[in-house]
């Protein structure tokens, strides 16, 4: 089967539009069909990404104009030819996330599901794609940031031709266009770059490079902690610096982030702020994933339907145990303080806990339902849904601590995770790929552990009960408890809703059981006034501060355009935080605490 050829071009930066062409050599006789993926990889939802396509053109071989017809809302049919067939298009790029494309005068970005289009019979075919510079002189100091391998004559950074062994790997290494920040370092040996893209003053990459080759060592060590060899030749984090923003997609060899440029380090400022705390545990996050959902997948996943939903239930497994380790590595590799871990671990279980969502959602129900649910969630979703990420990342951590106390430390999730590796994931991309069945999961924790775990599937991953993390805690010699517990009676009351950001004091979430809601408040809401006094986005707290819980209050509201009244009891203040604390120094539980944060 003969390569299939790509270009992309930064045809109109200030219109942000590519142009992009592919080109069969030997197409369908019956009539060559393409198809552009509806979702990427990593992010549940259907994007419809065809909705991008502005114009698209076939021709043969000779440049004559070929027939071509739309026949579903991403697939094309060419008319027979003889010979070659190229299709140009251009591609609207207006996306400023991880998931898409973004063009415009000072940068891009692109993910290949968004713009190349898969030739249907051919996709494990080569492919080459030609990576072209915006034509003017504004231009020639841009470079080109990505993990897909060179062809020969392309320098690394540069234009020009790209190659990937199939369309799976073409679309699964994104591309940074533009001027950008460039460090190197390596990780037991493998080079990792770093790839800052937008204004950033005082960049203190450095600090960033030193910081990222703890936690990627630390990973590497986990998954192959006799090798230490990585499963990538070479690997980039490249990363979008703007005003507000915050995500990340990991890709086989490669993540793309986008951040707030006050959260990256700056030379100079040694403290580790809580931006900079929380950019790192992206980073760890994305990269752990080179590991657990990119080599090591759920069946469903193995191969990628990219023209539908691909529904699984394990994406606490996948999504949810990333979540606890992209933490816990922070702290194993010395990034953070255990001090500073707790408090992150705390603020998660207080996450969890105030949605009313975990008593009837499981992790594996929020699982399958992610592409209807978590990935569009409305109003309601804090009172119907529970994250697989973060409740999936407490089922991570109650599974852990279990495993260790069952085994006296000669076992941990730890185990899971390399038999997971060995078994599903080292050989993924060599070989026929197979993911794992929902129904083996539990057979693999027993397994690889010799724990008892049954009771804790049931209730943790299969039920709704909250986990009990207090009394997991305690051979361990940590507490946990509300943040609140020490504050006196004299605390401020609470409406039990949040409110949206904005000048408006808008209701975005009215919580099941709170005061708002039994007195008829609703999500979309408008507070005008309490007790006559006029309530802003900005001073409901300072006005509820006055009151004491229980009290009772006149509020003014509008719904759409009607004003309503409501008499509100108010409810005592949220938890909306937990504490977790080392206590005492018994060594037992001392010991027991260091080789669970230092990975023994």
């Amino acid at each position: 089967m003969k390569p299939i050829r790509y270009s992309i071009v930064p045809k109109q930066p200030a219109a942000h539009l590519f142009e992009v062409t592919v080109t069969v050599a030997d197409p369908d006789p019956a009539g060559q069909r393409f198809m552009l993926p509806v979702w990427i990889p990593g992010s549940y939802m259907v994007r419809e990404f065809a909705r991008n396509i502005v114009t698209l053109r076939a021709f043969n071989d000779a440049g004559r104009k070929v027939r071509i017809a739309k026949t579903d809302k991403h697939t094309w049919q060419a008319a027979p030819v003889k010979g070659a067939l190229t299709l140009r298009y251009e591609v609207y790029a207006w996306d400023l996330s991880v998931r898409a494309a973004h063009l415009d005068d000072t940068t891009g970005f692109f993910n290949g599901t968004s713009v190349f289009l898969a030739v249907e019979g051919h996709e494990d075919a080569a492919c080459v794609v030609d990576i072209r510079r915006p034509d003017g002189a504004q231009y020639r100091q841009w470079r080109v940031a990505t993990a897909l391998p060179e062809a020969r004559g392309t320098k690394r950074y540069g234009f020009g031709e790209y190659r990937a062994q199939n369309y799976d790997e073409l679309i699964d290494h994104p591309v940074t266009l533009g001027e950008f920040a460039l460090a190197t370092f390596k990780a037991h040996g493998v080079p990792h770059d770093i790839v800052i893209a937008g204004r950033v003053v005082g960049l203190d990459m450095p600090r960033l490079a030193a910081d990222l080759k703890r936690i990627c060592e630390a990973q590497i060590a986990l998954f192959e902690p006799k090798s230490k060899k990585a499963p990538v030749d070479r690997y980039v984090f490249m990363t979008q610096a703007v005003t507000d923003g915050y995500g990340g997609l990991e890709h086989r060899a490669s993540t793309a982030l986008i951040c707030n440029r006050s959260d990256l380090p700056v030379a100079g400022l040694e403290a580790m702020t809580e931006g900079y705390r929380t950019y790192l545990g992206l980073c760890s996050h994305e990269y752990f994933h080179t590991w657990n959902v990119k080599r090591i997948k759920p069946a469903a996943f193995a191969p990628y339907d990219l023209s539908r939903e691909n529904t699984t239930s394990l994406l606490w497994l996948f999504e949810g145990f990333t979540s606890y380790y992209d933490d816990l590595i922070l702290v194993r590799s010395g990034v953070i303080s255990p001090d500073d871990y707790f408090g992150l671990v705390g603020k998660v279980v207080g996450g969890v806990l105030r949605g009313s969502g975990r008593f009837r959602q499981t992790v594996a129900e929020s699982s399958f339902d992610a592409w209807v649910k978590y990935y569009r969630q409305d109003e309601n979703a804090a009172n119907a849904i529970v994250s697989y990420y973060t409740k999936g990342s407490l089922v991570a951590l109650a599974f852990d601590l279990s495993i260790r106390a069952q085994t006296g430390h000669r076992k941990s999730l730890d185990d899971v995770m390399r038999l997971l590796w060995q078994r599903y994931g080292r050989d993924f991309y060599h070989g026929k790929p197979v993911g794992i069945d929902e129904a083996d999961v539990e057979a693999l924790f027993a397994e690889a552990t010799g724990a008892d775990l049954a009771e804790l599937f049931a209730e943790g991953v299969h039920g709704t009960a909250d986990l009990p993390l207090a009394e997991l805690l305690k051979p361990f010699g940590v507490s946990l408890k509300p943040a609140q517990d020490a504050q006196a009676k004299s605390s401020p009351a609470s409406l039990g809703a949040r409110v949206r950001n904005g000048a408006d004091c808008t209701l975005a979430v009215v919580h099941d059981g709170s005061a708002a809601q039994k007195a008829g408040l609703s999500a979309g809401d408008v507070l005008v006034a309490i007790d006559g006094l006029r309530v802003t986005g900005s001073n409901l707290d300072t006005l509820l501060a006055r009151y004491l819980p229980g009290a009772k209050v006149e509020v003014h509201a509008f719904r759409r355009d009607e004003l309503r009244v409501a008499q509100v009891e108010l409810d005592a203040p949220e938890v909306t935080r937990y504490v977790l604390e080392a206590t005492g120094d018994k060594a037992a539980p001392r010991k027991a605490r260091e080789r669970w944060l230092n990975g023994r």
